[in-house]
């Protein structure tokens, strides 16, 4: 039995469309592997500040998770395909893996501060895709997810400070 088609029909050309794809699924690894990096430091915070850390993470961890879902279908309405295993998510990643027994909290502040201004990279890059292709759906819905990257960044960054 032959697979049906998955390509969803779009008015973009197809060549256009795949850079784009390409780059939504490298934001899309990224994403996710911010997400369980997160969750990682949400489970593994200590210190005097923990609650805080604790809670912060937690709410940035859902926000990212709640990203995912919007980033595959926006790569699936282009004709295009996404993601499908763990396997393919670290073939696309550039966001760093962190398996550390131990993180210190501010470790863990400035590393997903980092991770976030590194999507925030990758967010652009694909809106200048985006563009290209005269995608103008994808171009605006990456503003919203640059911005939140952007805040998650701040808030990283002000919490990390020396008081």
């Amino acid at each position: 039995m032959t697979a049906p088609d998955l390509k969803t029909p779009t008015d973009l050309r197809s060549n256009a469309t795949k850079s784009v794809a390409q780059a939504l699924n490298g934001v899309l690894a990224d994403s996710y592997a911010l997400y369980f990096k997160t969750k990682n430091f949400h489970w593994h915070v200590s210190g005097p500040h923990f609650r805080d850390y604790h809670l912060m993470f937690d709410d940035q961890a859902t926000q990212i998770l709640a990203t995912t879902d919007l980033i595959a279908e926006r790569v699936r309405k282009t004709g295009n395909t996404t993601l499908r295993s763990i396997g393919d998510i670290s073939r696309h990643q550039s966001v760093v893996d962190n398996d550390a027994d131990y993180v210190s909290p501010g470790d863990m502040l400035n590393e997903l501060r980092a991770d976030n201004l590194k999507l925030v990279e990758a967010l652009r890059a694909a809106k200048a895709a985006a563009t290209q292709a005269g995608d103008n759906a994808t171009e605006g819905i990456i503003d919203d997810w640059t911005d939140q990257a952007e805040e998650r960044a701040w808030f990283l960054f002000e919490a990390g400070r020396n008081a």
